[in-house]
């Protein structure tokens, strides 16, 4: 299994969410309304948030675990779906999740992501 997280200008979310809802059998998301900053440090960020004496620019934050041959697809849809060419699209990363466990269940191995 994978995780990609991408974090992305939130104006974009709702065409990358329905990018993602054409990818089929994809087992869920998490999304997230976060604060960061990248190379520039937010200087640019239409939205600025300052905190603590440290600008900070909003961005969404998606979370997904997917199977191993799902990853590279979902990676596709959402890095040309968040595509805007401007500083600031985002970033998409994918780690590999050594295991899952369902709270509700305790199911613990292959079907892990099955409803």
């Amino acid at each position: 299994m994978r995780e990609v997280k991408a974090i992305i200008q939130p104006f974009m979310l709702e065409r990358v969410l329905r990018a993602l809802s054409a990818v089929e059998g994809l087992p869920g998301l998490t999304v997230s309304n976060v604060l960061g900053w990248g190379q520039s440090r937010a200087a640019d960020a239409q939205d600025r948030v300052t905190h603590a004496g440290h600008a900070f620019a909003n961005k969404t934050k998606l979370e997904l675990v997917v199977p191993d041959d799902m990853a590279p697809r979902v990676i596709e849809v959402i890095a040309q779906a968040a595509h805007t060419g401007r500083p600031g699209d985002g970033k998409i990363f994918e780690y590999e999740v050594r295991r899952v466990v369902r709270v509700r269940t305790g199911k613990d191995g292959d079907e892990r992501l099955e409803p």
